[in-house]
This record gives C-alpha cells, sequence and structure tokens, in this order.
C-alpha cells in the first residue's frame, strides 16, 4: 500500500571546527541525507566577505568539517546575511524546495524503499556546534516550518566551543554546585558584567570585538588570573590558526575574531592543568 511521507530537515551540530569532534551519528546523517547545506556568509556582518579574490565562495567552517567526512556530490552551499537584522526568508525558500522535490540522486537510499512506498526527501543542515545553542538553524527551521507545514524536525547534538575550549585549556567548567552562564557578547557588556556578579563561571561567546571591556569587567571583578579567578580566551579551535591563551595576556585593547569565546571561572588555575 503505497502512502506519503512527510520531509524531514535535521540540524546536525558539527562541532568549533576540528572534524574529529564529529559524531558517528552526525556523520550517519550527512552521508544518508539527500541534501546537505551548509551557510555561507553572503559578504554582509562579522563574518567578513563571503567571496574569495577569484570571485568563488570562501567554505565556511561547517562546510569544511562535512567534507572531512563526505565525499557526495549533495553538499550545497547555503548563503545568508550574517547580521542582526538578517534575512532567513531566501535560504528558507531553497531549503522548502529542496524538501519538496530532493536532489537529483534523492534515491540514492534506494535499496532501503519498499515498493510503491513514497520516498521521504531528508535534507540536512549543517550547523558549527550545536544546533539547539545560538544556531542559525533555529530561525532558518521556523521559516521552513511556515512553507513545509508536514515537516519533520529533528537535530543531532554537536560538541560546543565552550566544552572545546574547556578541554583544550585545561579548564573545569564546573564543580559540584557551582553555577554556570553562558550569554553572547551582543547581548551586550551590562548583560556580561550582571553574569561575573552573579555566576561561579561565566561563558562569553561572539566576544571578539567586546574584548577590551570584557578584559575591563574581569580585572575589575579580579578573575583574569588570581585567588578571585581565571579567564582562558580561544579563537578558530581545532584550526591552523588556533589561539587559546589566559584571557590575562590580551593586549588592553586587543580584539579578536567574531567566533571568540572567554571562559571565566571563579576560582584560580588549577594546579598541573594550565598549558
Amino acid at each position: 500500500m503505497s502512502g506519503t511521507v512527510s520531509p524531514r530537515l535535521v540540524g546536525v551540530g558539527v562541532g568549533p571546527g576540528d572534524p574529529d569532534l564529529v559524531t558517528f551519528r552526525a556523520v550517519r546523517v550527512l552521508q544518508d541525507a539527500d541534501v546537505v547545506f551548509v551557510p555561507v556568509s553572503d559578504g554582509h556582518g562579522p563574518y567578513g566577505p563571503g567571496a574569495g579574490g577569484d570571485g568563488t565562495a570562501v567554505p565556511g567552517r561547517a562546510e569544511m568539517t562535512v567534507r572531512s567526512h563526505v565525499d557526495h556530490d549533495r553538499v550545497v552551499r547555503l548563503p545568508f546575511r550574517m547580521t542582526g537584522d538578517a534575512d532567513y526568508a531566501g535560504p528558507a525558500r531553497t531549503v522548502a524546495d529542496a524538501l519538496r522535490h530532493g536532489h537529483a540522486d534523492s534515491h540514492h537510499r534506494g535499496d532501503s524503499q519498499r515498493p510503491g512506498a513514497a520516498a521521504a526527501v531528508t535534507v540536512a543542515f549543517a550547523t558549527i556546534g550545536d544546533p539547539n545553542l545560538y544556531s542559525t538553524f533555529t530561525a532558518l527551521a521556523a521559516a521552513v516550518t511556515t512553507l513545509v507545514p508536514d515537516l519533520v524536525l529533528d537535530t543531532v547534538p554537536g560538541i560546543t566551543a565552550m566544552q572545546d575550549l574547556a578541554a583544550r585549556s585545561g579548564t573545569v567548567l564546573a564543580h559540584g554546585t557551582e553555577t554556570v552562564a553562558l550569554l553572547p557578547l551582543t547581548a551586550g557588556v551590562p548583560a556580561y558584567q550582571a553574569a561575573v556578579d552573579t555566576f561561579d563561571t561565566v561563558v562569553a561567546y561572539k566576544g571578539g570585538r567586546a574584548l577590551p571591556a570584557l578584559r575591563a569587567v574581569l580585572a575589575t571583578a579580579g578573575r583574569l588570573d588570581g585567588p578571585a579567578g581565571h579567564a582562558v580566551y580561544g579563537a578558530a579551535l581545532g584550526l591552523p590558526e588556533q589561539d587559546i591563551r589566559p584571557a590575562g595576556d590580551l593586549d588592553v585593547d586587543a580584539t579578536g575574531p567574531y567566533l571568540s569565546t572567554v571562559l571565566a571561572t571563579h576560582r584560580p588555575r588549577w594546579p598541573g592543568r594550565a598549558r
């Protein structure tokens, strides 16, 4: 008996950038999907230019990670305007079209299809970090759902930048009853100040441009590198240009890439774990 099967959109977390940190489940979804979309900048916003000197699009961190694990031709770049007024309507229409029509090779999983059964199209969207944490996937999925009412949504968790930086720097994020706050610096320095005043560990994302103000807050609180606490800065984790150092070693007026992370704990550096 034939029937229709709802199309499926899966947000796949591919970690901060190191291909070794992608889960087995994520790789399986990326290999089996009819289409794998990877986000790229359209040239606007904090991610910088979206094309190289020859006019070709520069592969993003998610794409480079995906291509480390798949060799099929179903990886498609999806341009986004990476600004506060990001427009998801265009990308959503592109994804919705793929969900309705699949890929030229949409029957590559045909050996598992029953005769007479409708093929279920699965589209994956690869996102750095985790799809449920400050991810482009959240707004994209909401926009696609309005265009494809019978859509089934799913996510595959990914390693986050704060976990990766904690491991690489030898920083314990929390122990016992310690509390943790995570916020983007796009929320503003006053919000970060309030978190530092309240929580034992504070994790700041997207703080490259606000590093001088962030460093000043931590210095005032005695949490740069002393008995009141320790902070570590990280950018481009797992990539050749990786930069990890104590936040106190940053120049007072230094800025960093948009996708920077700062971990600030309420304890001094643990003996034997500083790197």
